[in-house]
């Protein structure tokens, strides 16, 4: 007998499985897998560079915030743009 995880699985289960599969599964009712996208396109990833006191006032700032660091610098961004 087949097992998953240590659990008996009968030819019947394997069977009704395979049988849910062939009929095939409504996409919307998985979890989307990923990231959150940021808007109607795809993000771009840019890698930055930043000195240490940077950083570190910036991971404080976020902190204080409840950001994360992609979002501190993404609203830091939007926020120089703005200017």
């Amino acid at each position: 007998m087949e097992t998953i995880n240590g659990t008996p699985v009968t030819e019947e289960q394997i069977q009704a499985w395979a049988d849910e599969a062939e009929a095939g599964y409504a996409v919307e009712r998985f979890k989307k897998r990923g990231r959150p996208s940021l808007g109607s396109a795809p993000a771009s990833v840019i890698p930055v560079r930043m000195e240490e006191e940077l950083l570190a006032a910036l991971l404080h700032k976020a902190e204080v915030e409840h950001l994360n660091r992609s979002e501190a610098i993404r609203a830091a961004v939007q926020a120089w743009v703005d200017a």
